[in-house]
């Protein structure tokens, strides 16, 4: 589909060769002032056929079409600034994530659980039994811990922040690390 097949009664087989001649100056017009106005070149180009598509039937080819796009997209790009200096987003939102339900953040959570699970049962014994109590469904308390595996519960945080230690270094050593990126000095 094209500009043309949105507005039969406009685009006339005498105003096409206006649109073909003025699709380069508008595309390069738009990607010149869309960066600096903090727009997609792309809309900025659309607007401009839609400013374009407004005018009068008898005033569709301007008399001076190099002047008038330049005029047209120079205007969008002026409104397009005002716009993104005023707007503003609601305070305290964040970018929408994706849903805690769907497929993808399940599968990606069932993988991590696992990769968590045997990087426990590759730990000492000790500390295993320790994360593995911890991450128990019923949330047991450090009290309730402590009976569960006979230690004394003023000695859980100290054991509980050298496991974790271990098994940090351990799923460190699984993930590949990221490459440079950028020069190097």
């Amino acid at each position: 589909m094209t500009l043309l097949d949105h507005e039969p009664g406009r685009a006339t087989a005498d105003t096409a060769p206006v649109f073909r001649a003025l699709a380069p100056l508008v595309r390069a017009e738009a990607g010149a002032e869309a960066p600096a106005a903090g727009l997609d070149p792309a809309d900025l180009e659309q607007t401009v056929w839609l400013r374009l598509l407004e005018r009068p039937a008898s005033a569709v080819p301007p008399p001076d079409p190099a002047r008038w796009v330049r005029a047209t997209v120079r205007a969008e790009a002026r409104r397009g600034r005002r716009t993104l200096r005023r707007e503003r987003p609601y305070a305290g939102t964040e970018p929408a994530a994706p849903t805690a339900g769907s497929p993808e953040r399940a599968a990606l959570g069932a993988a991590e659980r696992r990769a968590l699970r045997a990087a426990m049962a590759r730990l000492p014994e000790r500390c295993s039994r320790l994360l593995e109590a911890m991450l128990a469904p019923t949330d047991p308390t450090y009290r309730e811990i402590a009976g569960e595996l006979g230690m004394s519960q003023g000695s859980l945080g100290p054991i509980r922040s050298r496991c974790l230690g271990c098994l940090r270094r351990m799923l460190a050593a699984e993930v590949v690390a990221p490459e440079l990126r950028g020069r190097g000095r």
